[in-house]
């Protein structure tokens, strides 16, 4: 009997023991509890981040943010399926509650499933101080839960949001976009997101700060981003939605509820010249009279900046001053009209032209010629290149800070007042279309072929087709978002100038942009000054 009870002894304590040391891997190896336990992770990660298929999970299901009033502060939830297939995958999130029973609504939180895009033709790979991430998939397209319309739930299109199947071991990550609400009251704010399965449930925490400062409706940042055909009618809103200008397709009807609602800030007015690298030749000018009536039409109390768009990268092409001026001269006789060319600055157009835009390439063979024309008061504006090796570059397998950091500081750090890209719906139905870099934008990236062996996927296109997700207007991709980011950065410099603090808030840009050659690609050092910057302010709040 004694054997017996020493025998029974020995065995409780190995199964003891046993347990505890499995009590232990699935505590410090989450990895490994995958895999042993067969459940599936959940972790968050900030929104400067591209996560890949088959991405390590991270290890907090938690999330921290700061943001203003009136600003979109957004993040990732990632799922990971274990080894047997994950299925019937939802997500939802509640109100975020703060003190005194003050509530953001959830329905201010956007949801969106991230849609991969395969890259097998990616962009050179001989940009040392600034390389691409090569072949791959590529979370870019974004899938909405809800119609941004009416916020119906969205059902039976081709691609669906939610509920949606994981194979085993791979990544699904959700972009979530929290808009703070002009009205909230600064202070600490928590709620829960929730991630549903077969496989049961995760929940993680959303705390957010709010500081005690808006930034503006108008976005300070100018910008002209161009949809070239009819996307539906929402399609200038969702542009507008992320502080960006629509240059083209505005009809004066939908221009107070842009203005009201979205804060639409300027407009190009429907003027032409037809001049750019390939023809080098121009139209003649609109007259005064032309002018004067489409100002009158578009233009309104709340949207006095407009411009007239006349060239595109003229800079070889022969004997075009006199027209330049030309049309130059019948602007600025109209009144109250800005005069935009894409070019180097030159001399003896100085008196012609309002807005010059330039590539980084383009900015660093006329500093001296932009200096000038700064002194005078014209405005320099920024457009991404695709040429040099060391400026951001908008390809899909660009670094997601590649997106954000020209707008917020490197546009600062310079003294640059805008931001130009020449078209963001490079896709057509057409196969024959000259312009149809991607006849299936959601399943092939456009390709965007410059020259020999140069080519650049996603070139052209920040904007995807409705159609495919069940809604009339289109959806913003990931890279929309980032640029979004980068104008709302922008707003915490112009902010500490008003509040005497420029030399200081330029230091801190420049710390991290200070030019198209000198700049980090470290998300986490720009997120470190965008709060160094945000303290700042409400500091110099709290003090006054």
């Amino acid at each position: 009997m004694r054997c017996l009870n020493s025998f029974t002894t020995n065995k409780l304590k190995t199964i003891v023991l046993a347990l505890i040391t499995s009590l232990i891997v699935i505590c410090l190896f989450p990895k490994i509890n995958s895999s042993y336990a067969d459940v599936f992770l959940v972790w968050t990660t900030p929104a400067l981040e591209s996560i890949g298929l088959n991405d390590r999970p991270k290890k907090s299901n938690d999330i921290n943010l700061m943001a203003a009033r009136g600003e979109y502060e957004a993040f990732q939830i990632v799922i990971q399926a274990p080894k047997g297939n994950l299925e019937n995958i939802d997500v939802v999130v509640s109100d975020l509650h703060g003190v005194n029973e003050s509530v953001i609504s959830k329905k201010n939180i956007t949801l969106y499933r991230e849609h991969y895009i395969y890259i097998d033709r990616p962009s050179p790979k001989n940009w040392k101080n600034n390389p691409t991430l090569g072949v791959g998939w590529y979370p870019d397209a974004l899938i909405p839960f809800v119609n941004p319309d009416n916020g119906s739930d969205l059902t039976g299109a081709e691609l669906d949001a939610v509920p949606f199947n994981l194979e085993p071991g791979k990544n699904q990550p959700i972009w979530v976009d929290v808009f703070v609400p002009r009205n909230t009251a600064p202070g600490e704010y928590q709620g829960t997101y929730t991630v549903s399965s077969n496989h049961g449930q995760s929940t993680g925490t959303i705390s957010l700060t709010v500081w005690d400062f808006e930034l503006p409706l108008q976005p300070s940042l100018h910008s002209s981003f161009a949809i070239w055909k009819d996307r539906g009618a929402t399609a200038n809103q969702e542009v507008v939605k992320h502080k960006l200008m629509p240059r083209k397709g505005l009809v004066p009807q939908e221009i107070p509820k842009l203005i009201e609602q979205w804060g639409l800030k300027s407009l190009a007015l429907p003027f032409w010249s037809g001049a750019n690298y390939h023809t080098c030749r121009m139209s003649a000018a609109p007259s005064v009279a032309e002018l004067k009536n489409a100002a009158a039409e578009y233009r309104s109390e709340l949207l006095k900046y407009v411009y007239v768009y006349s060239v595109d990268e003229v800079d070889k092409c022969p004997d075009l001053e006199q027209p330049i001026k030309q049309w130059g001269k019948n602007i600025h006789e109209a009144g109250g009209i800005k005069h935009l060319v894409v070019m180097k600055p030159k001399p003896e157009l100085y008196d012609a032209i309002d807005i010059w835009a330039v590539q980084p390439q383009m900015y660093e063979e006329a500093k001296s010629e932009i200096a000038e024309v700064m002194e005078q008061g014209d405005e320099v504006w920024f457009y991404p290149g695709y040429e040099d090796k060391y400026s951001p570059h908008w390809q899909i397998d660009s670094s997601p800070i590649n997106f954000r950091i020209p707008q917020g500081f490197i546009s600062q750090s310079l003294g640059l007042k805008g931001v130009l890209y020449a078209r963001i719906d490079g896709w057509s139905d057409d196969p024959e279309d000259p312009y149809a870099w991607t006849t299936d934008p959601w399943h092939k990236a456009p390709l965007y072929i410059y020259g020999k062996n140069l080519e650049f996927p996603g070139e052209g296109m920040l904007i995807y087709p409705g159609k495919e997700v069940g809604i009339s207007g289109v959806v913003p991709s990931m890279r929309l978002k980032w640029i979004r980011d980068g104008i709302e950065d922008y707003e915490y410099i112009e902010i500490l100038k008003e509040l005497g603090l420029e030399e200081w808030a330029l230091d801190a840009s420049r710390s991290i942009g200070a030019d198209w050659k000198n700049w980090t690609k470290d998300p986490e050092q720009l997120e470190a000054v965008r709060r160094k910057l945000g303290d700042k302010i409400q500091h110099s709040i709290n003090q006054s």
